[in-house]
C-alpha cells in the first residue's frame, strides 16, 4: 500500500479511462483477471468503469446502466485493501440509478464535469454524498480555468466537503510549471481535510514526469491522489502506465506494492489489446496539445487531405480561445474554408490561362488507378485529339503533361521536389491557398472563386478546374484517372499515399456530388470517361 493512507494513493483507472479505447468491451474474463490483480497488487484505489444510463448493460463491458450493474459484474469479487470506485459524466446519469452506497460494491462515485456545468454537478456530488458514497469532484479540461473561475469552482467544492477534488488535465497540456501554479493554487483555498486528486494524459509525454512532481513533492497536511493506468491504457495519448508511479514509490517512497501482480495483468491482458487498439504520444495529440486544442481539430483538418502541416498549425492557432477546448465542427469548418480563401491578385494569370486554352482539346488526368490499367486508351486519345493535357494534384509517370493542377497544399509540398524538376517541362496552375517553396507559380488562381458552396466537398478539385476550363469555351474534354470513390478498403489511387479514409455512404455520396457539380456547370462540351468511372453510371 502508499506511504500512509492519509498521504499518497494511488488509483487505477484501466477499467474506466481505458475503455474510451475499445467501448469498454474488455471481456468479462478480463475485467475480473485485471480487477483482482490491482487488487492483489495493493493499490489503493481502484476505479471499476462508467456509470451511464444510456448504455444497457453487458457482463463484457465495463461501462453500466445504473450501480446495480456494477454490483452483478463485482459483487462477488473481494475489494482486499483497495478503495472501490465508479464514475459518472455528470449529466448522464441521474440520480435514481445510484443505489444506497450501503447496497453497493462501490465505496466512492467520481464525478467529472466541464467549467460551465460546475454548480450543476457540485448539485449532484451532494445528491450523490448523501447516499453514503465518498465523493471525488473531478474538474475537467482544468487549463480551462484561469485563477478566478477555480477560485470559484474551489468555494464550492468546500461547502460540498467531498473526499477529494481533482484536477483532469484531459488533453494533456501541462508543463511543470503550469502543473505547480494549478495545484498549488488549489492547495492553498482547498480546506485541508479535503483531498486533491490528479489525472495526466501523455500528449506531450509529461504524465509520468508531472505524477513525479507530486509525488516527490506532496502536500503538507493533505491527501494526494495520483492516476494512472495498466500500460497507460486510456484516452487520446493515454494516462501515466500505473506500473511506472508502483515502480517510483517502491523505490523512493518505501512503499510495498506487489508489482509482479501489475505486470501479471499487462502480460495476460494490455499486450493483447495494445496490438488492437492504438494509444499513447502520437503526432495528433502532440498537435493539439502544442496548440492547447480539442483533438477532433487536428483530427478534421487532417482528415481534409489537403493542407500541409504548417497551414494546420496556422488554423489551430488562430482558433478562439473560448473553442479551443469545446469541439465545434460547424466553427472548424467555417475556419478551414476562411483559411483557404486567401485572396490574390488573379485576373492576369486567369486571362493569361484562358487566352492559352481557348478552343483546345482538352485531357484531364487524375490520380485513379485506371490511369495506368487503362494506358492504351488514353495514349489513343491523346493521337487522336493531340489535346492539352493537365494533371490535377499529382504527376502522372510516363505522361507528358502540359500543366499541373494544383489546389491541395498537402499534395504540393509532397510533389515539390518533382514539380521543380517538372518546371521546364510542364507549367504550374496553383491556386491561392498554396505557398511556394522559391519562386512564383506560372498561374495563381483565387482559390474562393473556384469553389462550389453548395456542395459537399466545395472544393472538389475536378469541380474547381472545370469552371476554370468552361470560361475559355473548350472545343472537348477528356477525363482520364478519375475512377470515383470507393470505400476505403478498396484502393482508390495509383499512390497508396493519396488515399482518405471513407465509408461505402461516404464514397457514394461523394460520387453523386461530383456528377451534381459536372452537370451544373454546363460547359457547353459533354466531358467525355477516357478511363472507366464510377461517375458514367451515376
Amino acid at each position: 500500500m502508499g506511504l500512509s493512507s492519509n498521504e499518497i494513493k494511488l488509483l487505477d483507472c484501466t477499467l474506466r479511462d481505458g475503455g474510451y479505447l475499445n467501448d469498454w468491451e474488455f471481456g468479462k474474463s478480463n475485467i475480473i483477471n485485471i480487477f483482482e490483480r490491482l487488487v492483489s497488487a495493493g493499490v489503493d484505489i481502484i476505479e471499476t468503469g462508467f456509470i451511464d444510463a444510456g448504455r444497457n448493460y453487458d457482463e463484457n463491458r465495463t461501462i453500466f446502466p445504473d450501480t446495480e450493474g456494477i454490483n452483478r459484474t463485482y459483487g462477488r469479487l473481494k475489494k482486499g485493501d483497495s478503495m472501490i470506485v465508479g464514475m459518472i459524466d455528470y449529466g448522464t446519469c441521474p440520480i435514481e440509478n445510484v443505489m444506497p452506497a450501503s447496497e453497493c460494491f462501490l465505496d466512492g462515485i467520481r464525478v467529472i464535469f466541464k467549467k460551465h456545468r460546475m454548480h450543476e454537478a457540485i448539485d449532484f456530488c451532494r445528491q450523490v454524498r448523501e447516499k453514503g458514497y465518498k465523493v471525488f469532484a473531478q474538474a475537467v479540461s482544468i487549463t480551462s480555468y484561469d485563477d478566478e473561475e477555480l477560485s470559484e469552482l474551489i468555494g464550492l467544492v468546500n461547502d460540498l466537503k467531498p473526499y477529494a477534488f481533482s484536477l483532469v488535465d484531459t488533453y494533456g497540456l501541462l508543463h511543470k510549471g503550469q502543473l505547480r501554479h494549478y495545484f498549488d493554487f488549489a492547495c492553498s483555498h482547498l480546506n485541508s481535510d479535503i483531498g486533491i486528486g490528479y489525472h495526466a494524459h501523455n500528449n506531450f509525454q509529461l504524465a509520468y514526469a508531472n505524477c513525479i512532481e507530486l509525488l516527490d513533492d506532496p502536500p503538507k497536511g493533505r491527501m494526494l491522489i495520483v492516476d494512472g493506468s495498466l500500460y497507460g491504457m486510456g484516452k487520446s495519448a493515454g494516462n501515466t502506465p500505473i506500473e511506472l508511479l508502483v515502480m517510483h514509490m517502491n523505490s523512493y517512497h518505501g512503499t510495498a506494492y506487489h508489482n509482479s501482480q501489475i505486470l501479471e495483468a499487462i502480460e495476460v491482458t494490455m499486450l493483447e489489446m495494445s496490438r488492437k487498439y492504438r494509444w499513447g504520444y502520437s503526432f495528433k495529440f502532440y498537435l493539439a496539445a502544442s496548440h492547447d486544442c480539442h483533438p477532433n481539430y487536428v483530427n478534421f483538418l487532417m482528415d481534409m487531405g489537403k493542407l500541409s502541416v504548417k497551414s494546420i498549425s496556422e488554423i489551430l492557432g488562430s482558433l478562439d480561445e473560448d473553442k479551443r477546448l469545446l469541439y465545434d465542427a460547424d466553427y472548424i469548418r467555417d475556419q478551414y474554408f476562411e483559411y483557404q480563401k486567401q485572396h490574390c491578385a488573379d485576373s492576369d494569370s486567369v486571362r493569361e490561362l484562358i487566352e492559352d486554352l481557348r478552343g483546345a482539346d482538352v485531357l484531364l488526368m487524375g490520380p485513379g488507378r485506371n490511369i495506368y490499367r487503362q494506358r492504351d486508351r488514353v495514349e489513343r486519345y491523346i493521337a487522336a485529339k493531340k489535346c492539352v493535357t493537365i494533371s490535377i494534384n499529382f504527376i502522372p509517370e510516363d505522361y507528358e503533361v502540359d500543366y499541373v493542377f494544383m489546389s491541395n497544399a498537402k499534395r504540393y509540398v509532397q510533389l515539390c521536389s518533382a514539380l521543380n524538376e517538372q518546371k521546364e517541362k510542364s507549367k504550374l496552375i496553383a491556386t491561392s491557398n498554396i505557398t511556394r517553396t522559391l519562386g512564383e507559380f506560372d498561374y495563381t488562381l483565387n482559390y474562393s472563386d473556384l469553389l462550389d458552396e453548395e456542395a459537399l466537398m466545395p472544393d472538389n478539385p475536378l469541380i474547381m478546374l472545370l469552371g476554370l476550363l468552361k470560361k475559355a469555351q473548350i472545343k472537348s474534354i477528356g477525363l482520364a484517372g478519375f475512377d470515383g470513390y470507393r470505400e476505403t478498403s478498396v484502393s482508390n489511387y495509383v499512390n497508396p499515399n493519396m488515399e482518405y479514409s471513407y465509408s461505402s455512404d461516404e464514397a457514394d455520396n461523394i460520387n453523386k456530388d461530383t456528377v451534381r457539380g459536372i452537370r451544373k456547370l454546363d460547359l457547353g462540351v459533354t466531358p467525355v470517361f477516357v478511363t472507366e468511372s464510377i461517375y458514367e453510371s451515376l
